[in-house]
């Protein structure tokens, strides 16, 4: 334990993008830090993306940890103070497409009116390609959402519901230095028409050399309780890392 502390400490300060999984790796670091600052005589604007995420993988067992952080303002007026954490298992089956997973995330969010918000859950995944240089995998389960938003209105919303979580996940390797990757959400609460979380974060990166890349990244959410959006276009380096 000690030993993949340290070196997600040294991996982080070498200004490591993130790692992967590989036949003799067992823990994970992914570092990213992105943002953009826009002035001029009559405005001024800036917005700040931090994402931080840990594993560890055995043979038949995945453990993940991640954080996510996006902070902006535009005109001394706040816009962005999002915040999610996320705590995720997977649990694999020999010669098995199948597996299943676990989560526990908890979001706060000034752009979405989400004061508190935690989502607990199980479900099942199938792997349709799992690849190096092909990923696609489906997956559906249930989550139990205990949540304090603010609606539409103005009005402070407390409430708890079933929502059925459906995602879309894929990754593909085109020409050998250009991967491209998705994964999206649709959460639908069981007991209310219209109440749904919709959830997108795409990117392409476009890999220079082992070690570095320039990555172009795409999210978007949508609240429909709270009749609020946002979307985060940014792009820069990456810098990977294998331990």
């Amino acid at each position: 334990m000690v030993k993949w502390i340290l070196k997600c400490f040294l991996l982080l300060f070498a200004q490591t993008g993130f790692c992967q999984f590989t036949d003799s790796t067992h823990y994970m670091v992914q570092y990213s830090s992105t943002g953009s600052i826009n002035r001029t005589d009559e405005s001024k604007a800036y917005l700040l993306n931090n994402a931080l995420k840990l594993g560890i993988r055995k043979q038949s067992i995945s453990l993940n940890f991640s954080n996510n952080w996006i902070y902006g303002k535009q005109n001394r007026q706040l816009t962005n103070n999002d915040f999610s954490s996320t705590l995720d298992f997977n649990l694999y089956h020999a010669q098995s497409k199948f597996f299943y997973w676990g989560l526990a995330n908890y979001n706060t969010s000034v752009s979405l009116k989400i004061n508190n918000q935690l989502l607990a859950g199980v479900g099942i995944a199938y792997n349709f390609l799992d690849k190096e240089t092909a990923y696609l995998n489906i997956s559906n389960g249930l989550l139990f959402d205990t949540s304090d938003l603010i609606s539409p209105d103005g009005f402070r919303d407390q409430y708890e519901t079933i929502r059925n979580s459906l995602r879309v996940s894929f990754k593909f390797v085109l020409f050998q230095n250009l991967i491209l990757s998705n994964t999206s959400f649709l959460q639908n609460a069981l007991t209310t028409k219209g109440d749904y979380v919709l959830k997108t974060d795409a990117a392409l990166n476009f890999k220079i050399n082992k070690w570095l890349g320039l990555n172009t990244s795409y999210k978007y959410n949508r609240v429909s309780r709270t009749e609020r959006e946002n979307s985060l276009l940014s792009y820069g380096l990456t810098f990977e890392r294998y331990f």
